[in-house]
């Protein structure tokens, strides 16, 4: 039957399609991590603070954060297809209205705030199609198809790197965003969900499993101790591992004393575990219950934390450990956080579901960069940055215990 079939192959094979499509999509959608290697020459075009060059960024986690709960809460009536190519036009939309700024106000605007929503509409769907086509492997699937976005600056930031080097900023914001445009609305045309009912052949959840588990809608899911769990752990996961994206290039030339061009290689090492993290995270998160991985990661947050806070001067090895272990766990947490609500709150809203819970990592991204600033200006180290995250990975194993279980209605 045709249901039973996708891309003209059985189910059980065809489905993969849909993991590959996600994660070209994510890689588009995950080149917001190699901001960084805009923010120098656009300080230099526009004649900006380097405070003021961030503005982009910061306004661009936020409105994708907010956005992602906006896109859930519409993907019912458009349809996971309309949503994503929805979504894919606004990206290539804002990346390219960037390219005609003159001032950082535009910038914040074009790329910020329109790229930012973008990306915000598109993001979920890969994971909510993935999500039902995936029942019997969803930490796996989840993972492999947000591998893109973490793993992206490896690639767009060289692409990036090497368009500005001949061209400069603008041009390839222009660049970028139309083939932003292209490639997603492309990947997303095949996009639906199975049919009502539809399973992989000989599986079946086993009675009180995860893959079982009953459907809450967002209002009870927000009367539940378990969201209340997921969301302040997802927030600390989000805080330590954002705040090391921001300043791991600073800190390895101003703590550790390496080269800006080896701090740049060692930023696009650490992207390659943000991106292995997820699947790593998703299978962990299948195998071991959304505590036992949640848990696993705030270990190794605590003792890259504290490596860092005995690292100095020529502590290269400690310093790249420890940053793989912080990119390695954010990555961990754009997996565990998703397939926890799909096996805490069930399949059937998912979406809206997991809008809500990923505003934790718009908040994670904002306290991440006021601690790190913080530290910065009144300490005059970065060093002291790694005091709270060291706390807050004690917290989340704490939070993880009591509330990370699997909530009861009524």
């Amino acid at each position: 039957m045709e249901k039973d079939r996708v891309f003209g192959m059985k189910a059980e094979a065809g489905r993969w399609l849909f993991i590959v499509l996600g994660f070209i999509i994510n890689i588009c959608l995950g080149s917001v991590y190699a901001y960084s290697v805009f923010a120098k020459p656009l300080r230099n075009l526009l004649n900006i603070s380097a405070t003021e060059v961030q503005l982009p960024f910061m306004l661009f986690l936020a409105f994708f954060a907010i956005f992602v709960f906006v896109g859930g809460q519409i993907i019912a009536k458009l349809g996971p297809r309309n949503l994503g190519i929805l979504g894919g036009i606004v990206v290539g939309a804002g990346w390219m209205l960037a390219s005609q700024s003159s001032s950082i106000f535009m910038l914040a605007i074009s790329y910020g705030i329109l790229g930012g929503s973008g990306v915000g509409l598109a993001y979920g769907v890969p994971l909510a199609v993935a999500g039902r086509w995936f029942p019997d492997k969803r930490g796996l699937a989840l993972g492999l198809t947000l591998a893109g976005f973490g793993g992206s600056p490896f690639v767009s930031a060289n692409v990036a790197s090497a368009l500005i080097s001949a061209h400069g900023p603008m041009y390839a914001f222009f660049a970028l965003g139309l083939a932003f445009l292209i490639v997603i609305c492309i990947c997303f045309i095949p996009f639906r969900y199975p049919a009502e009912g539809w399973a992989p052949a000989g599986w079946k959840p086993a009675a009180g499993s995860a893959a079982g588990a009953i459907d809450f809608t967002l209002k009870e899911m927000t009367k539940t101790s378990t969201f209340y769990g997921l969301f302040l752990c997802y927030v600390i996961g989000c805080l330590a591992g954002l705040m090391a994206i921001g300043i791991s290039s600073p800190v390895g030339q101003e703590i550790i004393k390496i080269s800006p061009s080896t701090a740049a290689t060692l930023v696009g090492v650490f992207a390659i575990f943000n991106g292995v993290g997820r699947p790593l995270f998703g299978v962990l998160t299948d195998k071991l219950s959304p505590k036992g991985a949640a848990i696993i990661s705030y270990i190794i947050i605590l003792l890259s934390s504290l490596g860092m806070l005995a690292a100095g001067e020529g502590s290269l090895g400690l310093y790249v450990a420890c940053f793989i272990g912080f990119w390695l766990c954010l990555g961990g947490w754009l997996a565990i956080a998703p397939t926890a609500t799909n096996i805490f709150f069930g399949v059937k809203n998912y979406a809206k579901n997991y809008g809500l819970v990923f505003l934790a990592y718009g908040l994670g991204a904002i306290l991440g960069g006021i601690i790190s600033g913080q530290a910065k200006d009144t300490f005059g180290s970065y060093s002291f940055a790694f005091y709270p995250t060291a706390i807050l990975a004690v917290v989340g194993i704490v939070i993880a215990v009591f509330f990370l279980k699997q909530p009861k209605k009524g």
